[in-house]
């Protein structure tokens, strides 16, 4: 019985192609289909990668874990209703400023909570959860890459009531041109906006740096830069134990305080453990809560109230100054 023959050589025969021509035909081919393989593979193992690398948590384990993280990342490529249609705009007196705290009178008890480097797949749905519980509302600053790899929560932090601010799309740190800089902010507004329905005029600088272009840039499109008061050190390199984060945040609390805290960028399980403590220490202290707009509101009151009962003398009413 004659061998079988291959389906490419037989098809290659019938245009005449010799065994000789055809063996690097052949080899061209299995070159080929090895390349086509092996980059498929890369390019998928790069992917992983780079998200692992972002959310800064180790990859899932198990089926449901990457089925879960599978999801999320598709749902961006879904199309997206916006959750609400707000605008979370500050006072214009603080647009285009850097603002570190709010100048409220001393008994004017009041604290505003804002959360860094979100949404995640995790520590942002249990940091919502816990506030849903106290009724309390807070200030997020997202990630804009974030914001893309996890619409569904940037959606459930706009439809809990909560404020969202711009904190670049890559949070990069290092110096940037203007055409950097300006990306880096307008793609993360425009990402929120299109997830959330919010239009945001905050803007809070990764690191905390202030001349990398960026804040220049937020502050020419009147953003309201916003910085902090106070830390809990759950961002630090070595960050303290849920015993210390507490202390931090209610050793230094006053009114008109900005606390920063973290739901992203990396494990933030003990932030999220620590919180309700620091809700319940705070409220035994006769703090209340409330978001960045309603704190720079509060001062914006005060400052026009102040200047309604203060006496002013002007040329036409004194004539012979």
């Amino acid at each position: 019985m004659p061998n079988a023959q291959c389906p490419i050589t037989k098809y290659l025969r019938r245009f005449n192609v010799s065994n000789y021509k055809l063996a690097p035909f052949l080899k061209i081919i299995t070159i080929a289909l090895i390349a086509g393989v092996s980059s498929v593979g890369i390019s998928l193992l790069a992917g992983t990668t780079k998200l692992d690398r972002l959310l800064g948590i180790q990859k899932p384990k198990g089926e449901s874990a990457k089925t879960s993280l599978g999801r999320a990342m598709s749902a961006d490529t879904q199309s997206i209703t916006p959750a609400t249609d707000q605008m979370n705009e500050v006072p214009k007196t603080f647009q285009g400023t850097i603002v570190y705290q709010a100048k409220l009178k001393a008994n004017e008890k009041v604290i505003a909570l804002t959360f860094d480097d979100g949404p995640g797949p995790k520590n942002t749905a249990q940091v919502l959860e816990i506030l849903k519980k106290n009724n309390i509302k807070a200030t997020f600053f997202m990630v804009g890459e974030m914001v893309k790899y996890f619409p569904q929560i940037a959606k459930q932090v706009a439809a809990d009531g909560h404020v969202i601010g711009n904190h670049t799309w890559h949070h990069w740190y290092f110096q940037m041109d203007g055409a950097t800089a300006a990306s880096e902010i307008d793609r993360t507004a425009d990402i929120i906006y299109k997830t959330t329905g919010e239009k945001t005029t905050l803007f809070r600088p990764p690191g905390g740096f202030l001349n990398n272009g960026l804040a220049q840039y937020a502050r020419n499109e009147k953003y309201a830069v916003m910085m902090w008061s106070e830390q809990s050190g759950d961002a630090e390199r070595r960050s303290p134990q849920v015993p210390m984060l507490v202390k931090n945040v209610l050793k230094y609390a006053k009114s008109g305080a900005i606390v920063l805290l973290h739901d992203g960028g990396g494990n933030r399980s003990k932030s999220v453990k620590a919180l309700p403590e620091m809700i319940a220490g705070l409220k035994a202290q006769g703090y209340r809560f409330v978001t960045i707009p309603q704190l720079l509101e509060m001062q914006a009151q005060e400052e026009s109230a102040v200047t309604a009962v203060s006496p002013v003398i002007t040329n036409h009413e004194n004539p012979d100054h």
